[in-house]
């Protein structure tokens, strides 16, 4: 029997795995696929991220950005520099995900790869997986599946509450300059935004659509191959890759008996960026501390875990979401009074990095974003 189980080997799955691992406690991580294996996401990455563990993520980084341009259907670009210390990493999932559960083997967390969780069962005390290996008991579980596993609705989270995005993207590998140049396109998809996040062996190039429930479908294979030919890519030479996305929508309980939600099975996702690596690293180490101060004889250790990602997460994210709405309502404008602004550029930066919260400057640009559109609408 496992101290804990954790169904699901990505960011959140790998971070609880590692920290579990590291205070002695002993700890399976079961993942579907075998490992390295391709995960579609742009690979954007925080630095921030370094403060939660104690080892160097150099290996699985695949450059660092220190420039990033914004553009306006490929045009009026505004370009920022980033500081050495606030260079974004650009990862390939594959081999970020794979780093941090080798960094998990090696404080003793076990792999189990190439197995599938087919079904769960509370034992009064423990949990029971019963997998393609075979059954597997743990005194705590973490669902960890991503947002389209089945972990979160097993363990009864039926309802879970969120914002449903959709991206594509295409990954071309070609020869890459000196400098890395991050590109943000924000008038080509409604309530979007393109990218292409460079790697040290080619692109990320993709889309984004934030809130699709409140709109009509849209097809971002079309204004992708448009971005795409800027870089001397042709997308019908290139796999696409889709994916639905489970944003946050709003604080929720993410513990059960004896069990959490980590990473997008918690639909702790940005809802402005659709950044999901960062806040599923943080869900991860803060549901590995819950976890610990558990088996130490803490009852209220678990609830603690969600009160704790409503304060220090789900705070946050409800300026994002506010400032999401009006920004896509209107991206034009936002674009021109707000992106185009002295100083926005590192704003945004600072923002992605967490050296800045959305509540430090969301209700500001929110009140510009307001005043702007009001101003359009009076002398129209």
């Amino acid at each position: 029997m496992y101290d804990c189980i954790i169904v699901g080997a990505g960011p959140g799955g790998g971070a609880a795995a590692y920290h579990l691992a590291k205070q002695g406690h002993s700890v399976l991580l079961i993942e579907r696929e075998a490992l390295p294996r391709y995960k579609p996401c742009g690979g954007g990455v925080s630095p921030q991220v370094a403060e939660w563990f104690d080892f160097d993520f150099s290996p699985a980084i695949s450059v660092r950005v220190k420039r990033i341009r914004c553009t306006w259907k490929m045009t009026d670009p505004v370009d920022a520099e980033v500081p050495d210390d606030e260079a974004l990493w650009m990862v390939r999932r594959d081999q970020f995900d794979y780093f941090l559960v080798q960094q998990a083997q090696r404080q003793g967390a076990e792999l189990w790869q190439e197995t599938k969780a087919k079904g769960i069962e509370f034992k009064g005390d423990r949990w029971q997986v019963e997998t393609s290996r075979g059954p597997v008991e743990g005194r705590y579980l973490l669902a960890a599946d991503g947002g389209r596993g089945v972990m979160a609705k097993w363990l009864g989270f039926t309802q879970r509450r969120h914002l449903l995005a959709a991206a594509v993207e295409i990954e071309p590998r070609l020869e890459m300059p000196d400098e890395p140049l991050l590109y943000l396109e924000m008038g080509m998809v409604q309530h979007g935004y393109l990218w292409n996040f460079p790697k040290a062996d080619g692109y990320s190039i993709g889309g984004g659509v934030m809130r699709v429930g409140d709109q009509r479908r849209q097809d971002l294979r079309a204004p992708i191959a448009d971005y795409a030919t800027q870089f001397d890519v042709t997308m019908s030479q290139q796999k696409a890759h889709g994916h639905p996305i489970l944003a946050w929508d709003g604080d929720q309980r993410l513990h059960t008996q004896n069990a959490l939600l980590v990473g997008e099975a918690a639909c702790v996702v940005d809802p402005f960026t659709a950044e999901g690596i960062r806040p599923a690293l943080f869900s991860g180490v803060k549901a590995a501390a819950a976890i610990d101060r558990a088996i130490a004889g803490d009852l209220n250790a678990l609830e603690g875990y969600t009160h704790v990602m409503q304060a220090e997460w789900g705070q946050d994210m409800r300026w994002a979401k506010r400032l999401a709405q009006v920004f896509y309502k209107a991206p034009k404008l936002a674009y021109r009074i707000g992106v185009k602004r002295p100083n926005a550029a590192p704003t945004i930066v600072k923002l992605f990095n967490g050296k800045l919260g959305y509540s430090e400057v969301a209700q500001r640009a929110i009140s510009r974003l307001s005043g702007g559109f009001l101003s359009g609408l009076s002398n129209s």
